[in-house]
Parts: structure tokens; sequence; C-alpha cells
């Protein structure tokens, strides 16, 4: 960036304009000192104070000219440490600042722009920076509410040795916060189920079924042409590979209602907050374990949107897949939608794992729709949220009971969820009910389900 470069014809009388509106009190004060001057001068007839105005008049008029004209050359860069945080954790913003120009600069003041919500704007004062050389400052932010905020531009602030006069410039470049939701870490959970992705299920393929079970895809260039399946390619009548051996994993969907008549309430304490910050900590408890997961909203949204029937791919991209779900949780509001059926709509049923839902408040008819929804996953957990009692800090109400009783019937492992609850508390009594819902000696035939 280019601080204070001259332009041309009226760019140049509006820098000019602008450069002169730049005066600071002082420089104020001295021109208005050297005009009386000038005119007491004239009346009196006093030559001495005539040249005492002018000298008064000129200095800041020539403070101006000389910092107008300067050619500061000064190149800035960022950087975010870390560029992503949970909410309530600090990042540290570093800041660079680079004379590549060919004259020493003056002094410098920065001032960098961050929302109200992560804190005052810092302002940092440089001495002269020689040619070449360079001065790095760093700031923190911190903000209890998620979200991505702007930070950005960077101002530059000079101004003459005399204070007279102070002129600002803007970089263009700007950077972006991303503060998601806390986290809580979950007790582990002994899974079981024909298909869990553990022990030794876990390294099956569905290529050992045998020759005739073999499931061919089309040829890519690339593919080894030792995996060619000769059978298939007379069949379909074009090159036909083998598909490569891929592990079972277990899948798992995160559903979090966010409709805004669920829900009472706002700030980091909310019920709607708490159900955000629990979502978030249940996918990364099942990325981390192995499982294929994927987030849904009531709107029928999913993340990640790609992969495998839109669950996350293989464990070498569940860190990317962790990312994309928590920034998705990052900025998701409360949706103006009244039902949940578009989520229903989503699961394709029987096929679709661990379904672990935060719900907020259900009417009767809403509840019905959640409870069919156990009839397109393997297992299914519900933590229920009455927004009422959170606001309020009562006791459970009686309708919440009674959607809690339907949810089981159903097939639910339902859990209420008081205010405050820590959810590594809840995830154990889940896994208790869960248990306790499991015939003895039997084996739970959920594919994905709680032992």
């Amino acid at each position: 960036m280019a601080a204070g470069s001259p332009a041309a014809g009226d760019e140049d009388k509006g820098g000019l304009r602008a450069a002169l509106g730049g005066l600071t009190t002082r420089g104020r004060s001295f021109l208005a000192a050297g005009v009386a001057a000038a005119v007491c001068a004239y009346v009196l007839g006093q030559g001495d104070l005539l040249r005492v105005g002018l000298l008064l008049g000129l200095l800041p008029l020539l403070c101006v000219a000389v910092l107008y004209r300067t050619r500061y050359r000064v190149a800035s860069s960022r950087r975010l440490s870390p560029s992503r945080v949970p909410a309530g954790s600090e990042a540290r913003v570093h800041l660079r600042i680079d004379n590549v120009s060919r004259m020493h600069t003056g002094l410098l003041m920065l001032q960098d722009h961050v929302p109200y919500v992560l804190g005052p704007r810092p302002r940092f004062v440089l001495d002269r920076v020689e040619p070449g050389g360079r001065r790095e400052v760093s700031y923190r932010v911190r903000s209890d509410l998620r979200g991505r905020y702007p930070l950005g531009p960077l101002q530059l602030r000079l101004s003459d040795p005399f204070g007279m006069c102070e002129l600002t410039r803007s970089f263009s470049a700007h950077d972006t916060l991303t503060v998601v939701p806390r986290t809580e870490p979950l007790p582990p959970v002994r899974l079981a189920g024909e298909a869990a992705g553990y022990g030794d299920g876990r390294q099956r393929s569905l290529a050992l079924a045998g020759e005739d079970d073999v499931i061919p895809r089309e040829y890519r260039h690339g593919d080894d042409l030792r995996r060619v399946h000769w059978r298939s390619t007379a069949r379909y009548g074009e090159l036909m590979v083998r598909r490569e051996e891929q592990p079972q994993r277990a899948r798992c969907t995160v559903l979090l209602d966010t409709r805004r008549i669920a829900y009472q309430g706002a700030g980091p304490d909310s019920a709607f907050e708490w159900a955000v910050s629990a979502a978030a900590s249940v996918l990364v408890h099942m990325l981390e374990r192995g499982f294929a997961v994927r987030l849904l909203t009531d709107t029928g949204s999913s993340v990640p949107a790609a992969g495998a029937e839109g669950f996350a791919g293989s464990t070498q991209d569940s860190a990317d897949s962790a990312g994309l779900m928590m920034d998705t949780l990052a900025v998701v509001d409360h949706s103006d939608g009244a039902g949940l059926s578009r989520a229903y709509d989503v699961l394709r049923g029987g096929n679709e794992g661990l379904l672990v839902a935060f719900v907020g408040d259900l009417d009767e008819e809403q509840a019905a729709v959640a409870a069919r929804m156990r009839q397109r996953s393997g297992a299914a957990v519900a933590f229920v949220l009455d927004s009422g009692q959170w606001v309020t800090s009562g006791a459970v109400a009686g309708a919440v009971d009674e959607r809690l009783r339907g949810l089981r019937e159903a097939g639910w492992t339902a859990v209420a969820v008081p205010p405050g609850a820590a959810l590594s508390e809840l995830w154990r009594q889940a896994s208790r009910e869960q248990s306790h819902s499991t015939p003895a000696g039997g084996t739970n035939s959920l594919s994905g389900g709680w032992a």
C-alpha cells in the first residue's frame, strides 16, 4: 500500500482538501493565530507582528504540503493464530508492517478494525521505520459468542514531527475469525452392532464377499489394469474394474432442531446455544471414534453434502469434515420453519446408523414426526430441551414428560435436558437407558446402537 501518494487533476485537489481536513487541533490553532496576527499587524501597521503571523500561519500549511507529498510505500500482512477458536477462547492477531520505500517513515499510528464483540480496537504507535525495515505487533481477541467476525481493514495514520497534521490511509485486505461452539469431551461408550465399525469387523470389506458378489465400477484413468473385472467387462461392453476394498464404518447423523418457535431466550446461556454446543461435541466425539458423521438440521440441509450419501468420507478427510461442520455450527441461526418433516425426508430409512437428535419444544404433531424418524435409523437418542424451563428455571412441564414418553414408546432413548446440564452426564444417562432397553443376554440388533 502506498500511503499518501498524490493523484492528478480533480483527484489531486480532492486529496489536498482531505489533507487540509487532517489538520490537528494544534495545526488549526497555529493557523488561526497566524491569521489573527496578520489582521492585527495590518490594522496596527506593525511589520514585525505581520512576520510572526505569517510564520504561525505558514507552518501548519507547510506540514500539510510535506505530509501530502510524502511517498511512503508501506506493506502490511495479518496472521491469525489460530483462525478457528472455540467460544470463550483467545486468538492472537499478528500484524507486520514493511517499509518498501527508500526513505525513513515518520511516526506511524496503526489501528485495526475489529467488531465490538471481540474487544476494543487495538492501536499501536511505531517510531521511524528504516528503508526495507519491518515492525511486528500483535494483539488478542476473544468472544463468548460464536460466529464469523471480520478483522480489518488496517488503518495507517501519518503524522508530521510537529503534530500539525494527520493523514489516514486504509489497507484493503481483511481476514475472518471463526468462533465455533464450545465442545465438551464425552465419555467413551461401547458400541455394538453388526456394522459397528470396530474391532475385527472394521477391516471387513465388500470385496471379500466372493467373485460373484463383486460390485464393479467403470474404468478410470490411472486404475491398475490388474483390477479389471473381465466378466463384468463382457457383460456391460465397457472396461470395468473391481472396487477398492472399503472398510465398513458405522454411521451417525446428528440432528439439530433450529426452529425459532422451539426455543425461548437468547444469549450464551440459552437453550438454543446449549443445543448447538452439544451437537458440536457429539460430532467431534463420533468422528474421533471413527464414525462417518453428518450434520442435519430441521430445514433438511445436510453437512457435508458430498461423500458417500452425504456422510463424511474416509478417515483421511475427517478433519476437513469436522472443520466444515464446525464452521456451519458457528453461523447456524434459528430457522423460520415450523416442522421436522424436511429432516424426516432426508433420512432414507433402515440404514442410517445412529441418530442423535437435539430438539426444542415439540407440539403433538412434531412429536409424531420425530417418533416416525426412529423407523429410519438403526438406533435413536433424543435430548429434549424445555426452553421455558431454561428461561424460568422451573420444573419440567407435564407436556415435556408426555413427549418423552411418546418418543420412548416409539423406540427412542429420550433424555430431558435441565438448565445448565453437563452433556457428559446426559451422555452416560442415555447409555444406561439404552442398555436397560436391550433384552438381558441378547444382542443389540440396532446397527450403531448403544450396548
